[in-house]
């Protein structure tokens, strides 16, 4: 049984930083693209960032410079570090991965950038 489960999730100041995990257990990451999502409430889910199985990463406009995707294929967990953080940012923030065909989602973990 495939699970991705997420950590690091929580309530940061504007301009502060936060670190994501996604564990993921029943399949090795090795060589499948990953990807972090996040949905505010009243939006739709969107693409932050991803990773390919040959480590490039791609980011949505609004986060270039301020996150960063990683992944550790050895430890089986998908990282994210995210930086400069603003109010915009608050959404539930989920760790997606398309392994060996088939689309698996974490349960999501929250993030709220407020003062």
């Amino acid at each position: 049984q495939v699970q991705l489960v997420e950590s690091g999730g929580g309530l940061v100041q504007p301009g502060g930083s936060l670190i994501l995990s996604c564990a993921i257990s029943g399949k090795r990451l090795d060589p499948y693209t990953m990807g972090w999502y996040r949905q505010a409430p009243g939006k739709q889910r969107e693409l932050v960032a991803e990773i390919s199985g040959g480590m490039m990463p791609n980011y949505v406009d609004s986060v270039k410079g301020r996150f960063t995707i990683s992944r550790d294929n050895r430890k089986n967990i998908v990282s994210l570090q995210m930086n400069n953080l603003r109010p915009e940012d608050t959404a539930v923030y989920y760790c997606q991965g398309a392994l060996g065909g088939n689309v698996y989602w974490g349960q999501g973990t929250q993030v709220t950038v407020s003062s």
